[in-house]
């Protein structure tokens, strides 16, 4: 599943820091079902008008879903138009400063893991496999979200550096022609489990190359904690690099 921008996720957070707004989310959340507009507006002594403003846009940030049926068990011609109820997304909004991505780790692994138990197999291999498959499942889904909304991004490769910065790598061209990734989206856990770590996030960027029409060996492994040490790479920078077009490992 493709996540939603940095910047929406950050801003869907961060409006919650208005205080009405955030009141009205947790008097939705704290609802055992869900609450119209006119409750929430009487719970917290808010205009109606304001109440549905700020509902609105935690529906809009994905913060609260919306339903909607007719109230006071009345049904069929005559009962009145169904009335528009709030309640809590059931999807989480998760933002970080820098970007991270754990939560695709955890699944990645987990799955490794259940795969494994299955087949008596090895969990390292599991793991390539798994994350190789998320990773061209993704940039496929990504291509195809593109194309259809511009037909123009068709052009196979066009979309790669755009799911890495949607991945939250921060691609930035290097001198020869390739890619550098300036943020790691699995930074903490790789500093304790290096080898591990970095062998998924390659299969996954080489899954993901493979996903956007180019060649998988362009993803390239870097000695990271030897370039930090030599001052050549940036501390939270990512383990992989993206060769130039026509490279090949």
């Amino acid at each position: 599943m493709i996540r939603a921008p940095w910047n929406r996720r950050m801003a869907a957070v961060a409006s919650l820091g208005d205080d009405s707004r955030r009141k009205l989310f947790d008097f939705v959340a704290a609802s055992g079902s869900a609450v119209s507009r006119d409750d929430a507006a009487g719970a917290l002594g808010l205009p109606r008008s304001t109440a549905s403003f700020h509902l609105d846009r935690m529906v809009q940030d994905g913060l609260l879903a919306v339903e909607f049926r007719k109230l006071g068990g009345r049904s069929g011609p005559g009962s009145g138009r169904p009335a528009k109820l709030y309640l809590a997304a059931v999807r989480e909004v998760a933002a970080s400063v820098p970007d991270r991505n754990y939560d695709l780790a955890a699944e990645l692994l987990v799955s490794a893991i259940e795969e494994s138990a299955a087949d008596g197999g090895s969990a390292r291999d599991a793991l390539l496999r798994t994350a190789h498959a998320r990773g061209q499942a993704e940039a496929r889904a990504q291509q195809e979200a593109a194309v259809r909304a511009d037909a123009r991004s068709a052009v196979a490769g066009g979309g790669f550096a755009e799911f890495l910065a949607a991945e939250g790598y921060r691609p930035e061209a290097d001198a020869e022609g390739g890619l550098v990734l300036l943020n790691c989206p699995f930074h903490r856990i790789a500093q304790g489990h290096t080898e591990v770590v970095c062998a998924m996030n390659g299969a996954f960027l080489a899954g993901a190359a493979a996903g956007c029409g180019i060649d998988p060996d362009r993803v390239q492994s870097l000695a990271i904690e030897d370039l930090r040490s030599q001052g050549a790479a940036r501390p939270a920078q990512c383990c992989a690099r993206i060769g130039p077009q026509g490279h090949r490992a």
